[in-house]
């Protein structure tokens, strides 16, 4: 196995476990002594290899399927799955209802959940364009066109690169009336 396949596979075995609330201790605690911190941690840190046996069991334990920590083999996963898009609020306020109004309803959600209220903008993940573009009936790429015509996104951003710029601070003023 490579090392960086390892290191992928145990950073979903970590991200898995931390979606459960439990500790390396935790682990072994839950499962009576059948998981063995030390051995979760070693393969956490990539320096253990798993079997695909222990995987499967392992998946079993925290009640998920094996495909959920398997990493993405696509090398462009880690990149996209943690880059924010930043939504220029102001511009999804003055478009109509009928067209941004799921985008408006998720925004507001997002507010509330992080006690947000600024107003202006606000960062989501390149999963929360997914489930949009899902919402819209349209792929993360047609949904980020449409995005960038509302004036709701940069129009420098690439489907998951940054939002604003600071040299291009008054993006959201060249909008297009929405289609």
């Amino acid at each position: 196995m490579s090392t960086d396949y390892s290191r992928a596979l145990g950073a979903r075995l970590r991200a898995i476990r931390n979606q459960q609330g439990l500790s390396l201790q935790g682990v072994e605690d839950k499962s009576h002594g059948r998981w063995k911190a030390v051995v979760v941690g070693s393969y956490e840190r990539g320096d253990r290899a798993v079997t695909v046996q222990r995987l499967s069991e392992l998946a079993v334990f925290y009640g998920v399927p094996v495909s959920e920590l398997l990493p993405d083999p696509r090398p462009s996963s880690a990149v996209t799955s943690t880059t924010k898009i930043v939504l220029n609020l102001e511009s999804l306020g003055s478009l109509p209802a009928d067209e941004a109004g799921p985008l408006a309803r998720y925004a507001s959600t997002i507010q509330a959940q992080r006690h947000d209220y600024n107003g202006k903008v606000l960062s989501i993940r390149a999963e929360d364009l997914k489930s949009l573009a899902i919402i819209y009936d349209m792929s993360p790429d047609e949904l980020t066109t449409r995005l960038i015509e509302w004036g709701v996104l940069n129009p420098g951003m690439d489907n998951g690169a940054n939002g604003l710029d600071d040299e291009d601070e008054n993006w959201g003023d060249r909008r297009r009336s929405p289609r």
